[in-house]
C-alpha cells in the first residue's frame, strides 16, 4: 500500500503559502510515497514539483483543481492546464481528454466550492472517485455525506488533507493498493477502487489561519502596484 497526498496547494494558488520544496520536504518528512500538489486552476508548480519529486524519493502526481461552473474538480494525471469555467460535464470529458481522472473533492460543502448542490447525483456519479475524508472540514458532517454518497453509487474513496500551508501535507492521505510506485499505476488502482482512506482533522485555528493567510494573499494578487 502507498500513502498518496491528493489535495494539496503551493504559493502559486491564490490561497497557497508555500513554495513546491517545502511541501515536498513535508511529504518526504512524513513518510508519503506520493504526492500531488493540486493549485487553483494553475498546473505550472505542480508539473515543476512531479519533477523534482524523485530527490524526495516521491512519486510526483501532476494536476490541478480546476474551477468548473459547478464548483471544485481534481484533475490528477493531466500535464495540460484544464480552463476554469466549463460545465461540470465538460470539465470531466476534459480531464478525460487530457488522460487524468476526475476525483470530486468535499462534494458537499457549499462554502468550499462543492459540485452538489448544482449538479444531480447523476452528474456526480460520472466522476471517477468522490473525496470521502477531507481535513479541513469544521464538522464530519460534509464528509460523512461524500462516503456515504460513493457507497451508495460504488464510487473509489479518496482523502486529502487540501493543505495550503505545508505543514498540514499529510494530514489526510489515500492508501492506495497500487501494482508498481508509479503515477500510472496509483491513478488506475484509483479508478479501480483499491483505495482507502486515512486521516486527522486539520486543527481548527490552523484552518482559519490559512483561510484568513488566503484572503489575504488574493486581495493583494487583484491590487496594482
Amino acid at each position: 500500500m502507498l500513502s498518496v497526498e491528493l489535495h494539496s496547494h503551493s504559493e502559486l494558488s491564490y490561497d497557497g503559502r508555500d513554495p513546491i520544496e517545502l511541501l515536498l520536504e513535508q511529504a518526504e518528512a512524513v513518510g508519503l510515497d506520493a504526492l500531488a500538489i493540486t493549485d487553483h486552476d494553475e498546473i505550472d508548480a505542480s508539473l515543476e514539483a512531479a519533477a523534482k519529486a524523485q530527490e524526495y524519493d516521491l512519486v510526483g502526481i501532476p494536476g490541478m483543481e480546476v474551477s468548473s461552473a459547478a464548483g471544485h474538480i481534481l484533475a490528477l494525471g493531466v500535464e495540460e492546464l484544464i480552463p476554469a469555467g466549463k460545465s461540470f460535464d465538460e470539465t470531466l470529458d476534459r480531464i478525460h481528454d487530457a488522460e487524468g481522472i476526475a476525483v470530486v473533492p468535499h462534494p458537499f460543502q457549499k462554502s468550499r466550492h462543492g459540485v452538489a448542490p448544482h449538479i444531480t447525483r447523476e452528474q456526480l456519479a460520472e466522476a471517477d472517485a468522490i473525496e470521502v475524508y477531507n481535513s479541513r472540514l469544521f464538522t464530519g458532517r460534509s464528509n460523512r455525506q461524500a462516503e456515504q454518497f460513493a457507497r451508495e453509487y460504488d464510487l473509489p474513496m479518496t482523502a486529502g488533507s487540501d493543505a495550503h500551508i505545508a505543514e498540514m501535507v499529510g494530514q489526510a492521505v489515500t492508501e492506495v493498493d497500487a501494482y508498481h510506485q508509479s503515477v500510472d499505476s496509483i491513478l488506475d488502482a484509483i479508478v479501480e477502487g483499491r483505495t482507502s482512506v486515512v486521516g486527522k482533522r486539520t486543527p481548527w485555528f490552523i484552518s482559519i489561519q490559512q483561510f484568513g493567510g488566503g484572503v489575504k494573499r488574493r486581495v493583494a494578487s487583484m491590487l496594482p502596484w
